[in-house]
C-alpha cells in the first residue's frame, strides 16, 4: 500500500492568545505538529505532505528537517480547501491519510487500524464518542446503523446535536475518489467554508460504504484550541508515560508529579524516583538508582547504584556506577563521572572527567579539568579556566588532595598525592607529594580599635 499523509497545519489558533502559531505549541518538549510527523513517519511507503499557513516561515523554519514536501495555504477556506491544495500530488492509487497537525496524541496502533478498513470500495473514518460533544461535527447513521452525512454544530438540527458520536475528521480514502469529491465540494454552509466532511455524503451517494473505527482513548483524538486544552493533554501524555515506567518496575512517589520530555533509552530494575522530576533528551538509567525530588535530567546516562538527592541540574553527563551527586549539585555538558565519585551540595561540574572515588563536596566550581581518582577537593575551590577569550585544562593527578579556599588558575597541573594549603592561589605546576601553599604573612595588631559609630 502506498499512502500520501495529509497534515492540516495551517490554522492560526486564535484561542491560543500566542504569537507562535497553534502547532508549534509544545507537550513534552516537543511541538505539536512534531508528535504527528514522529507518528505517521513509522508508517511503511509514506509520502507526506504538510499543509501549513499561518506563521509560514517560522513554522518551516523550526520544523526544518522534517522529510516532507510543504504546501502553502495562502488562504485558510476551510478543511476541504486545505486538501484541495494537494490534489495535484496525489496518484490515484495511493491512499490518502488526513491527519492534523493539532491532534498531538494520536496512536499508530490507531492509524494502522483505519487503514485496514480503508478499500476501492470504503472510506475508513475515525469516530469518537464524547459526554459532550458541542462543537464537534455529528455522524449521522440510517436505521440500519450506516453513515449517512456528517452535521456541522452550526448547520445542525437541534436532535442532531443530541447525538454523540462526532467525526475527528481523521480519515483514508483512496486517491482517485478523493480527488473528483474534493473538485465537487461547495460552501453553502454557516461558515462559508469547504469542509473535507462534506466527502462522506459524497461517498454514500456512490454508494461507498464508511466504516467507521474509534481509538482506545478519546484524548488520542482530541486537539489543542486553548491553553487549557494543552495542559491537559500534556497531563494526559505524562501519566501514560507514568504508567509505562511503573509497568518496567520504577518506583515513582507521585505519579502526578513526574515529566518525561523525551524518551528513556534504557531501564534497570529498583528504580526510586520522587517527586517533580523530569527527564529530557535521551536518558539511560541502570540498576538500583534513586533520584531526590526537585531534579532535572537530560540527554545523561546513570550507571548502577547512583544516588541523585533532591534539587540536581543534570545535563549530557556520564555518571558512573556508585557515584553520590547533591543536593543542589549542577552537572554541566561533557561532564565524566568515574566510579563512586561524590558530588556535593552546590558544587558545579562543566565539560570535566572526574575519576574514581575522587569528592567533591561542597561549594566548589571545576570546570575544563581532569581529575584522577581518589582526589578530594576541599570546599570553595575553583578551577580558573577563563581569561575572558580563551579557557585552559587544569589537571589534578592521582590521590592529591586540594585545601578549601583555593583557586587554580589554568593552564595547571597538581601532580600525584600532592597537597595545596587551604587558601592558596595556585599560578605553576604543583609538584607530586609535596605541599605547596600560597599565603600573604598573617599578622596580629596589638592595640587595634574597631571604628565606632560617630554621633551626627
Amino acid at each position: 500500500m502506498k499512502i500520501t499523509t495529509i497534515i492540516l497545519a495551517a490554522g492560526k489558533g486564535t484561542r491560543m492568545r500566542s504569537g507562535l502559531p497553534k502547532i508549534l505549541h509544545k507537550i513534552a518538549n516537543k511541538a505539536l505538529l512534531r508528535h504527528v510527523y514522529d507518528m505517521s513517519s513509522q508508517l511503511e511507503n509514506n509520502n507526506i505532505k504538510i499543509v501549513y499557513g499561518h506563521g509560514a516561515e517560522l513554522v518551516r523554519d523550526v520544523l526544518s528537517d522534517l522529510q516532507v514536501t510543504w504546501i502553502e495555504q495562502k488562504q485558510q477556506l476551510g478543511t476541504g480547501h486545505a486538501v484541495q491544495q494537494v490534489s495535484d500530488q496525489i496518484a490515484d492509487n495511493d491512499v490518502v491519510l488526513i491527519l492534523y497537525g493539532d491532534v498531538p496524541l494520536l496512536k499508530l496502533s490507531t492509524v494502522n487500524l483505519l487503514l485496514a478498513n480503508v478499500n476501492p470500495q470504503s472510506l475508513s473514518l475515525l469516530t469518537v464518542e464524547l459526554e459532550n460533544p458541542t462543537g464537534y461535527g455529528r455522524i449521522v447513521r440510517n436505521n440500519a446503523g450506516e453513515v449517512i452525512k456528517n452535521v456541522e454544530e452550526k448547520d445542525a438540527l437541534e436532535s442532531e446535536k443530541k447525538i454523540r458520536e462526532v467525526n475527528t475528521g481523521i480519515m483514508a480514502v483512496h486517491g482517485d475518489k478523493l480527488k473528483k469529491w474534493l473538485g465537487q465540494l461547495t460552501n453553502n454552509n454557516a461558515q462559508r467554508e469547504y469542509y473535507l466532511t462534506d466527502v462522506l455524503e459524497m461517498a454514500v451517494a456512490e454508494g461507498v460504504g464508511v466504516v467507521t473505527s474509534q481509538p482506545e482513548t478519546v484524548e488520542e483524538v482530541l486537539g489543542v484550541n486553548n491553553r487549557i486544552q494543552l495542559s491537559q493533554l500534556e497531563r494526559f501524555f505524562q501519566q501514560e508515560q507514568a504508567d509505562y515506567m511503573m509497568t518496567q518496575g520504577v518506583t515513582l512517589k507521585d505519579p502526578l508529579r513526574f515529566d518525561l520530555r523525551g524518551s528513556i533509552d534504557s531501564l534497570g530494575q529498583d528504580i526510586e524516583i520522587d517527586a517533580n522530576v523530569i527527564f529530557e533528551g535521551r536518558v539511560s538509567i541502570g540498576n538500583n538508582v534513586i533520584i531526590g525530588p526537585n531534579t532535572l535530567i537530560k540527554n545523561s546516562v546513570i550507571g548502577d547504584h547512583v544516588e541523585i538527592l533532591s534539587n540536581c541540574v543534570i545535563e549530557d553527563v556520564v555518571i558512573g556506577q556508585g557515584c553520590r551527586i547533591g543536593p543542589y549539585a549542577r552537572l554541566r555538558p561533557e561532564t565524566i563521572l568515574g566510579e563512586g565519585v561524590h558530588i556535593g551540595n552546590f558544587v558545579e561540574i562543566k565539560k570535566s572527567s572526574i575519576a574514581k572515588g575522587s569528592k567533591i563536596n561542597h561549594l566548589s566550581y571545576i570546570g575544563d579539568a581532569t581529575v584522577g581518582s581518589r582526589v578530594n577537593i576541599g570546599a570553595g575551590t575553583i578551577t580558573c579556566n577563563y581569561d575572558g577569550v580563551n579557557k585552559f585544562e587544569t589537571i589534578i593527578e592521582d590521590g592529591a588532595f586540594i585545601g578549601s579556599d583555593t583557586q587554580l588558575v589554568a593552564p595547571v597541573v597538581v601532580g600525584k598525592n600532592a597537597t595545596i594549603g587551604a587558601g592558596s592561589t595556585v599560578t605553576k605546576d604543583a609538584p607530586e607529594n609535596q605541599l605547596t601553599l600560597s599565603r600573604v604573612k598573617q599578622v596580629s595588631l596589638a592595640g587595634w580599635q574597631r571604628p565606632v559609630k560617630q554621633e551626627k
